[in-house]
């Protein structure tokens, strides 16, 4: 047996000897001509998909901010190569390789022969075109079983690369095989190509690489696994042998002096193992980093299909440029600090968008990104929505009322019109409350209360609002309409924080669906924009590997008349002068917004807006806040006995605010137009007694008020989803 293998060895090697060295002509050409007939030996067109490189991302200002890789892999010119690097590496895997054509006649003769006598590769003899076109179809495989077939040890992989390799020689020059086998070769320690190599192993470009070096390098290309320098002294060991056989090589070919080769054998590895830092967790901004990363992933701009974009993200050596504005992160950070420990349970996330644009200027939280519990860290976007690595969110709680604002000005309330309302609410009829299907949601048996604003009275928007008052957004949702309120929400790009439909439910007003600052910056941005939706932006525009710029703009939209914006902006902004903010007041321009604690105080929000920036803060226990409340706190060494929407998040809110608009022209909002929105109109104030002292007679007003509204004997029971948004009561 072992006979035959030996004679169709031989004439195997004797065939492909003359397929590939004599011209198909006279009569050694017609045996060769046969042989590469029998041998399938035409060139065969090689598909290369692009390597994976490394994607950089950049902040406004255009400094890099992070980095993520799929593979450690940064392209380079062959002319960044030092000459010593490529003569190293030819030396020990190819030394004719200028010399010969797209194989190695010499080399693979010896090898097939080896190979064929023992039933499968067990010698190599690749030239460097060879092992290049290895490379890329293990590059090219999507799957452990393309791997594996592309490394298979047989004699029918072999060919095919053989006739891959005449493809390629006859596409490239020699400098142009060699520059892409050096960029698509693992050296080991996570490092693919030469760049990338030089930098993790020896802390320098491979433009500067030594003698030593180079060695080293081209010592670790033939099993990469085996002497990696980051598995210890024995892998290490394994590869100072290697760089030494490639010494010897070099001076035996006449490259270097047995001098020289003795010198650089008696020279330590050098290895410096530089880390070479990437991913989200490493960035000085993680969480805008991974709301980048997920954008990529998700929106179809970058790919028709999540195939193609997960591509894109992994292999495509993107160098991205964000909206991400240091000065303004850096105050969100900075006052997130001042009121919230990273030490604490409950965490204090914010997102601050640009009104007209959607742009996205800073995304920051109380913990640092990460996956230790022992240093406190969150393991995903707190400050984002689940599409874009975030979580399930917080319950918006009253900053939702100002949806329930917009609606009823936008079909008709002026900002004098009120409306009559109790301490207690309940639904009239289960009528009383339809969602958008047009099913009825109203409970008469479920109760509103208001909180520590006490009892009810007529109450105007400005009023109503001002105080947040539950029972007045209760029956001010009920007139307009339950659905109506829920579009309009939508128009301004509401979305629940983990995907699901938004809860259709008569609380809806108070804020019962859980929210993430992104999004709630975001639709507070079309107030600010007078009426203009822009979908959330965090990248401005990115240039591939190939040099190609990709530019995107803002996706804007109507979401309602500017007219009700500016209704609207005017109401919120005397949140600051005569409502729940009062206490801590503006920010020195005109600003507008809203508190949300919301039931049980499991959340507290602040979320406003000036006509340059809108921001949103969150305070919630991750751990779960239902199970974990705002109540008997201590947050940044200060105890609480209720977290209130103004306690902490309209601090930062303010302090961030004001330090991310410093040296920006203050603007001003529109007035509100009195034609359309003065005055009332049949939600008009009850008129006074005449005889009665103007003043005197609002407390009677209120008790008759509070007895036609009231219905007695309904206990003391709280609304689950209701607001308590006074930061100035106390509970006993």
């Amino acid at each position: 047996m072992n006979v035959v293998r030996l004679i169709a060895a031989g004439a195997a090697a004797g065939v492909l000897t003359a397929a590939v060295a004599l011209p198909a002509v006279g009569g050694a050409g017609v045996a060769a001509k046969s042989g590469m007939e029998q041998l399938n030996l035409k060139p065969e067109p090689l598909d290369e998909p692009p390597l994976s490189e490394r994607t950089l991302l950049r902040d406004a200002n255009g400094k890099q901010i992070a980095r993520f890789y799929f593979e450690n892999r940064e392209s380079v010119s062959l002319d960044k190569v030092a000459p010593i690097m490529r003569t190293a590496l030819i030396s020990i895997e190819d030394f004719r390789f200028y010399e010969h054509g797209p194989i190695d006649i010499e080399g693979t003769a010896r090898a097939l022969l080896k190979n064929m006598t023992t039933g499968g590769v067990a010698q190599g003899g690749s030239s460097i075109t060879q092992q290049y076109v290895k490379q890329v179809l293990i590059n090219a495989a999507e799957t452990p079983e393309e791997v594996q077939a592309a490394q298979a040890p047989t004699v029918a992989r072999k060919l095919k690369e053989l006739r891959h390799a005449m493809a390629v020689e006859s596409k490239y020059s020699k400098d142009q095989v060699l520059e892409k086998y050096l960029n698509i070769a693992y050296f080991g320690a996570g490092a693919h190509g030469i760049q990338a190599a030089a930098k993790r192993f020896f802390g320098k470009p491979a433009s500067e690489l030594s003698l030593v070096q180079a060695a080293t390098l081209a010592g670790a290309v033939q099993n990469p696994d085996r002497t990696d320098p980051n598995r210890g002294k024995k892998a290490q060991q394994a590869l100072v042998e290697r760089r030494n056989t490639v010494l010897d090589r070099m001076a035996e070919l006449g490259k270097i002096t047995p001098q020289q080769a003795a010198e650089a054998k008696a020279k330590k590895l050098g290895w410096k193992d530089t880390e070479v830092r990437g991913g989200c967790e490493e960035s000085e901004y993680p969480y805008f980093c991974l709301y980048v990363q997920h954008e990529i992933l998700n929106n179809e701009s970058f790919g028709k299909t999540p195939k193609e974009r997960q591509r894109l993200l992994q292999r495509g050596g993107l160098d991205i440029k964000t909206t991400i504005d240091p000065k303004m992160q850096a105050a969100a950070e900075k006052a997130i600090k001042k009121y919230v420990s990273t030490k604490d349970k409950p965490v204090a996330s914010q997102a601050m968008v640009v009104p007209g644009t959607g742009e996205i200027k800073a995304m920051a939280a109380s913990r640092a990104f990460g996956r230790s519990k022992k240093k406190n860290e969150m393991s995903y976007n707190i400050v984002a929505d689940a599409k874009h690595g975030g979580g399930v969110g917080f319950q918006q709680g009253s900053t939702a009322k100002a949806y329930t604002l917009a609606a009823a000005l936008e079909n008709g309330f002026k900002l004098g019109d009120g409306l009559a309302t109790g301490s207690t609410y309940y639904a009239p009829s289960y009528s009383a409350f339809r969602d958008c299907k047009g099913n009825r949601v109203g409970d008469p048996k479920h109760p509103v209360r208001n909180s520590s604003e006490g009892g009810g009275g007529f109450k105007t928007l400005q009023t109503g609002t001002w105080g947040s008052v539950n029972t007045f957004f209760m029956k001010l949702e009920e007139r307009v309409g339950l659905c109506k309120v829920i579009e309009l929400s939508k128009r301004l790009g509401l979305k629940r924080a983990d995907g699901k439909p938004l809860g259709e439910y008569e609380t809806y007003t108070l804020g019962i669906n859980e929210v993430d600052p992104v999004t709630v910056a975001n639709s507070y941005a079309v107030f600010a924009s007078r009426g203009q939706y822009c979908r959330p932006m965090a990248i401005t525009e990115y240039t591939d590997r190939d040099g190609k710029v990709k530019q995107f703009k803002p996706k804007c939209e109507k979401a309602m008349d500017p007219e009700v914006a500016d209704a609207v902006s005017s109401i919120l902004s005397g949140v600051f002068t005569e409502g729940t903010m009062r206490e801590v007041g503006g920010i020195g321009r005109d600003a507008a917004g809203k508190t949300g604690t919301t039931d049980d105080y499991t959340a507290a929000w602040f979320a406003g807006y000036t006509p340059n920036l809108a921001s949103a803060v969150s305070l919630g226990d991750p751990r779960g806040a239902f199970s974990h409340k705002l109540i008997g706190v201590t947050i940044g060494g200060r105890y609480y006995g209720y977290v209130y929407g103004a306690s902490i998040s309209g601090r930062i809110w303010k302090d961030s605010m004001i330090g991310a608009l410093k040296g920006v022209e203050a603007a001003e909002f529109t007035a509100a137009d009195q034609s359309r929105f003065g005055g009332c109109g049949t939600g008009c104030a009850p008129k006074r007694k005449q005889e009665e002292p103007r003043g005197e007679d609002e407390p009677e007003l209120v008790d008759q008020l509070d007895d036609q509204f009231d219905r007695p004997g309904n206990g003391e029971g709280r609304d689950r989803s209701g607001d308590r948004d006074n930061p100035f009561g106390r509970r006993n």
